[in-house]
């Protein structure tokens, strides 16, 4: 009970907390005189910020006299700004938007129909007069139909010229009047140091001809390609902001010269995060007059033909071979190989020769056919690489000039 009454034996008790140990209260203040002088002054108070702000009907928090204030001269444009500037306009008109779709087949009441459904967006620029336009593989991969909008927000069907999707390049053509088409200027990506300026110009989330700015902060990276098991190399790295939609689109050097085409970004989140990556414009350049002239890329070849990984394995097995390679049956006359004396294995039915067992290229291992794809096509008709091989257990290695396969 609130007065601490406790009924016990029919007798009534008065429990109280003794005197010492009880808490101070303040007295409540019983005076209406004090209230009367509280509500005094707050009306007081009240009045006097009423006449402050409306000085008798008239509203001080508003001026109906108010006018913008006066422009502050900017001056002249700083000579970096400038250049950006002009870079800018300069380099744009020739980067275009790149919008895909694939078609999808529906089977309704027993017929059957099409349609096309978008599958999504990149970026992409002109390479010549002829409509030729360069974009990334992965930007066109999963589609069958890509379309290409100009600056001047003319839009073209393209038709697909080539791919190469271990460097992760593609060629598109559009039909559009050669007035209308500006291509970049190319420039070259060996002699790059990591601090000079770049600039990336692209459709980042479908934004119209997006500027962004960074350094070369890394040369010769390695990065995934759209392609299992091959990456592409000698790559760009930039903190230029490269997201979504920027693909394909071209990495340019404070000249405004191509030096690289974006194509990826190294995130654990899907978002930009400082680091993105191009394809350097000298892989581009060697790329992408194949696709015009062929629709495809000339492979490096070396003139050989290889056996199955299986009789190689099985041979390792045996102990005939101290590990796993390439073995060839066959060197083509006048190719890179019979011209570096390379020795083919010879099979009858009575007998096995061992030729050379390629192990490596440039010092990368070589273990099965596959490996021996992977490393070719990293390389170019005409460059010469170095074959390594064991022949009668000894390892030599020898300088190859490849050439393109027919």
């Amino acid at each position: 009970m609130n007065d601490h009454r406790h009924e016990v034996s029919g007798e009534e008790y008065d429990v109280r907390v003794p005197e010492e140990s009880r808490p101070y209260v303040r007295p409540p203040v019983r005076s209406s005189a004090v209230n009367n002088w509280l509500v005094a002054i707050l009306l007081i108070l009240v009045a006097a910020l009423l006449l402050r702000f409306t000085n008798g009907g008239r509203d001080l928090l508003h001026n109906p006299d108010a006018e913008p204030r006066a422009v502050t001269a900017r001056g002249d444009l700083a000579a970096d700004e400038k250049a950006t500037i002009e870079l800018f306009q300069e380099a744009s008109p020739s980067v275009v938007f790149i919008t895909t779709a694939t078609t999808q087949s529906l089977l309704f009441e027993s017929l059957k129909y099409t349609r096309e459904v978008p599958k999504g967006t990149g970026s992409g620029f002109v390479w010549d007069k002829d409509g030729h336009i360069v974009t990334n593989f992965h930007v066109l991969q999963g589609s069958n139909r890509a379309e290409v909008t100009l600056q001047n927000q003319e839009v073209y069907r393209a038709a697909l010229v080539g791919v190469a999707p271990e460097y992760d390049l593609a060629v598109l053509k559009i039909d559009a009047p050669a007035d209308q088409l500006k291509p970049l200027a190319i420039g070259e990506s060996d002699g790059l140091l990591v601090g000079q300026k770049t600039f990336a110009i692209g459709f980042p989330f479908g934004l119209d001809h997006t500027l962004t700015t960074g350094v070369v902060s890394g040369l010769n990276r390695v990065f995934r390609g759209p392609v299992a098991d091959y990456s592409i190399k000698q790559g760009i790295q930039t903190n230029a902001a490269i997201n979504p939609g920027n693909s394909g689109g071209p990495l340019l050097d404070s000249a405004g010269r191509l030096i690289g085409v974006n194509a990826a970004i190294y995130s654990d989140t899907g978002n930009f995060a400082g680091v993105g990556f191009a394809i350097p414009v000298n892989t581009v350049n060697e790329v992408v007059p194949d696709l015009i002239q062929d629709g495809k890329l000339s492979r490096p070849d070396l003139g050989i033909s290889p056996l199955a990984d299986n009789p190689v394995f099985y041979l390792v097995q045996q102990g005939v071979l101290p590990r796993p390679g390439v073995l060839f049956n066959e060197v083509a006359k006048g190719s890179p190989a019979a011209e570096a004396g390379l020795i083919e294995t010879k099979v009858t039915e009575e007998q096995l020769l061992l030729g050379d067992l390629i192990i490596g290229i440039d010092g990368e291992e070589i273990r099965v056919q596959r490996d021996l794809e992977r490393v070719l096509r990293q390389h170019f008709v005409g460059d010469t690489v170095t074959v390594t091989v064991l022949r009668k257990g000894e390892k030599k290695s020898v300088e190859v000039k490849l050439t393109g396969d027919e």
